[in-house]
């Protein structure tokens, strides 16, 4: 096993975990299995957590967090809901593991939900976005978020591109913006 070359979820959260300075306001975009929205919860104060399956909110609500707040709706509703400036976002972007692969995040509704978390982001916050490319709708994801993110503005942004590039199959990629 490795240490620092795990996965890109531990290396997010050792990211966002080491340099994110305020711990007030978190959001997983994403809820999936929870374990964003377990290790947000652990460090923020307040966690927004959203994802679109009831499945997923259900299993996750028995954990009863008084600090997380479940939404079952999409992430591109994130100013709907939130009105807040936030420190930290996490997309982990695809389909649910172990779930229905045919219901999986959208390109469309993917990058309108990064815009929004774009503005909703405080100075010093940190996004960070897991793309999985082993299927189509992946593969536009990664080419809509790289368009999108490359040309944010330099300075107000830097933004990261994590990459395995000794890796088969369509390994996953991990883009960090940090907020100046």
């Amino acid at each position: 096993m490795f240490n620092y070359v795990k996965d890109v979820s531990s290396i997010s959260h050792y990211i966002i975990s080491k340099f994110c300075l305020n711990t007030e306001i978190a959001i997983d975009a994403t809820l999936g299995n929870g374990y964003d929205t377990d290790f947000l919860s652990s460090i923020f104060k307040k966690v927004y957590s959203f994802d679109i399956q009831k499945e997923a909110i259900d299993k996750y609500a028995c954990k009863n967090k008084k600090n997380v707040l479940l939404i079952q709706d999409s992430h591109e509703e994130l100013n709907k809901y939130i009105k807040e400036k936030v420190n930290c976002v996490i997309y982990n972007l695809g389909f649910l593991p172990g779930g229905n692969k045919e219901i999986t995040t959208k390109y469309n509704s993917t990058i309108t939900s990064i815009k929004s978390a774009l503005t909703l982001l405080d100075s010093g916050g940190f996004i960070s976005i897991a793309i999985y490319t082993g299927h189509t709708e992946g593969k536009q994801e990664e080419y809509y978020i790289k368009s999108l993110v490359k040309n944010l503005p330099k300075n107000k942004f830097a933004v990261l591109l994590h990459t395995f590039i000794n890796r088969d199959n369509n390994p996953p990629s991990l883009i960090i913006i940090e907020k100046k």
